[in-house]
């Protein structure tokens, strides 16, 4: 079975968070959701309450097909200040595993050096105002290259999370999910 890891920090974009989780679980993908810290109960960005599963320093060596960012405010400022996860996702890039970032998180991506010479895009004002050498920002819903997929924001969570259950499991998976939620 593939396997994703979401790390959901306080303040996090509860849509993007939950969709994120929702559509990889509908395509068969086993979800992990980790805390930065021992706060395993997350208050997002708009009081919506998510429960983790587990602490970040309790997987930080494991391997997961996937590791999705959501974005939103403050919550991306804390994924980028931990270099424990910096750390790790520069790891599952170089591994060639999936490194995907919504919102305000590609800016994650851009700290851990992984949009370089790649094409992305983000919320706007975030990684355009901001990029990395050589980057190349796209006012996309979805921009996927290689194996780092970025993605704008609450309205493309679901076309974000389609593409993750495409490349993780196939375009069959990702069509039958997207029917199931009447998805165009």
């Amino acid at each position: 079975m593939k396997t994703a890891m979401v790390p959901l920090a306080q303040g996090c974009e509860e849509l993007e968070a939950v969709t994120i989780m929702d559509i990889l679980v509908r395509g068969g993908v086993e979800v992990t959701r980790v805390a930065l810290d021992d706060e395993l109960v997350i208050q997002a960005s708009r009081g919506a309450l998510l429960v983790t599963d587990t602490v970040l320093e309790e997987v930080e060596k494991q391997t997961f097909d996937c590791i999705a960012l959501p974005g939103g405010l403050p919550g991306a400022d804390y994924l980028e200040q931990n270099i424990h996860l910096r750390a790790m996702l520069k790891r599952q890039a170089q591994a060639g595993r999936l490194v995907a970032a919504i919102c305000a998180a590609p800016k994650v991506l851009v700290t851990a050096g992984l949009l370089d010479g790649k094409q992305a895009t983000s919320y706007p004002g975030v990684i355009d105002q901001h990029p990395a050498p050589n980057m190349q920002y796209l006012n996309q819903p979805v921009v996927v290259d290689g194996n780092i997929i970025t993605s704008q924001g609450p309205v493309t969570a679901m076309k974000f999370a389609l593409t993750l259950v495409e490349q993780l499991q196939g375009k069959q998976v990702r069509d039958e999910v997207a029917a199931g939620l009447l998805f165009e």
